[in-house]
């Protein structure tokens, strides 16, 4: 399968999801969140990007916490959903694009979250280059694997393959894998 065939398959599987998403899945992604949020700091100046952020769910977690917030995905009918978890967040912005060839500037964000992100990707390693890309030298980058497509190992060695450092690993008790990294500095 191509690369763009996949990605329309995905975009199509969640334009068909989207109403029901949170429903099916807000107490498991909820779980991936808590564990993520877990290990991190953020403050009022930080510039957080929520890559493949589908309905938003990550918005009530980080919009009190962060200057600005970004919510990008390629199914335009899920951020249809994501903008009804926005409207109460003044600083939550949203951007219909693709998380391989996304229309921002390079090193602007403080911390990128891509929870149930690179299982949708048909080569995650170019996804999570794209995420080095927009992200400052000490940036934080949190990244969830779904297990029964990425056993520890080869989620580990993707992230370290990328040139992403992990400072926290969780997955007890998860669906996923939940890696909080830094990216190794040049």
């Amino acid at each position: 399968m191509s690369r763009w065939n996949k990605k329309r398959d995905v975009m199509q599987h969640y334009d068909l999801t989207a109403h029901i998403y949170d429903t099916q899945y807000a107490e498991e992604q909820t779980a991936k969140i808590e564990a993520a949020m877990e290990s991190v700091n953020m403050e009022k100046q930080d510039l957080v990007l929520d890559v493949g952020c589908g309905t938003g769910l990550l918005f009530k977690y980080v919009a009190n916490k962060a200057k600005t917030i970004v919510g990008l995905d390629i199914s335009r009918k899920i951020l249809f959903q994501a903008k009804k978890h926005a409207k109460t967040f003044p600083n939550v912005h949203i951007i219909w694009a693709d998380a391989d060839n996304m229309p921002l500037k390079e090193n602007i964000f403080d911390y990128v979250l891509a929870v149930t992100l690179i299982q949708n990707m048909p080569d995650p390693t170019k996804t999570l280059n794209e995420v080095k890309r927009v992200t400052k030298d000490n940036s934080v980058i949190i990244v969830t694997g779904l297990k029964k497509k990425f056993p520890i190992e080869i989620f580990e060695g993707l992230l370290q393959n990328a040139g992403l450092n992990i400072i926290a690993l969780k997955n007890e008790n998860l669906k996923c894998h939940v890696a909080v990294c830094t990216r190794f500095l040049h």
